[in-house]
């Protein structure tokens, strides 16, 4: 079973990781908000697979929420999180570090400095949430520059979250390099979030929407459909059939994150739609190999 240390402040991590830097070992740093479920899990295990030592930050940052959403109610367990990393994180030599910071570490009097990846967080997400991506790279910007990890872990799930969080890190000239990791689900389909929890039972039924429309337009796909309009149909027809108006169901260049008519390159389906109270997002990556003529 791997050490599981607990810190609050950027001094003590940086001290904490100096050390491990001295002896040669690689850093790795998996960002969550806590509430932490097999997904997250995940990251940690790829985290523990490459890295001597993983810092798993806890922090539910208040900069990614606007004013109407669910940032009070977020869940918030770090007892249950800790116990959770203690009993299944990977048997090994491997160190986990959690860094659990306050708010007042993280934004002290006076902050003032943000970052906005501009073209990356114009539509989808940032459309509908337009101050999200800048809370989102601010905090990681700073979560970086705490931790100086060699390597950072991202699920697919946030496609969007990690496409900015990527550019950000290459127009900056980070030293920490992005490591992508699949989207983990459930047995029934749904992709693993932490604000699953808020659905009834009614809500989890209807939500599996998502998960079965992309299903629908990779089967397209693998039929040899390019249109990415028909793709598009597909998804909302699901969708429609469940009770629900996505906020958006489009198929896009999956670098620029813009619309595109055809699949003839590299695309990923993006769907998002409110079911009750509680927003769901979900993706799938589209290989447009066997499409190009």
């Amino acid at each position: 079973m791997p050490s599981l240390t607990v810190v609050t402040t950027v001094a003590e991590l940086r001290a904490l990781l100096d050390e491990k830097r001295r002896r040669g070992e690689a850093v790795g740093l998996v960002p969550t908000m806590g509430a932490l479920h097999e997904g997250h899990l995940s990251l940690v295990h790829a985290g523990c697979a490459e890295c001597a030592t993983v810092v798993v930050s806890v922090y539910v940052n208040p900069t990614q929420f606007a004013p109407n959403e669910d940032f009070q109610r977020y869940p918030r367990n770090l007892d249950y999180d800790l116990q959770l990393l203690k009993s299944v994180a990977p048997k090994s030599a491997n160190s986990v570090i959690v860094f659990a910071p306050t708010d007042a570490e993280m934004y002290p009097t006076g902050f003032q400095t943000t970052v906005d990846v501009t073209k990356l967080s114009q539509h989808w997400e940032g459309e509908i949430r337009p101050t999200h991506f800048r809370g989102v790279a601010t905090v990681v910007l700073k979560l970086f520059t705490a931790a100086e990890a060699d390597f950072a872990y991202f699920g697919q799930k946030d496609f969007q979250q990690l496409r900015v969080v990527e550019q950000m890190a290459r127009d900056l000239n980070l030293r920490t390099v992005i490591r992508p990791c699949p989207t983990l689900r459930e047995p029934d389909g749904l992709a693993m979030s932490s604000r699953n929890r808020y659905l009834t039972p009614e809500e989890r039924t209807r939500g599996l929407a998502l998960s079965r429309g992309l299903e629908i337009v990779r089967e397209m796909t693998k039929r040899g459909e390019t249109n990415c309009a028909e793709l598009e149909a597909a998804l909302r027809d699901v969708l429609a059939a469940a009770g629900l108006q996505p906020d958006y169901a489009v198929v896009v260049d999956r670098v620029t994150l813009q619309q595109i008519t055809k699949l003839d390159r590299p695309a990923v389906a993006m769907v998002a739609a409110q079911v009750g109270k509680t927003r769901l997002i979900d993706n799938t990556l589209l290989d447009a190999k066997q499409n190009i003529v």
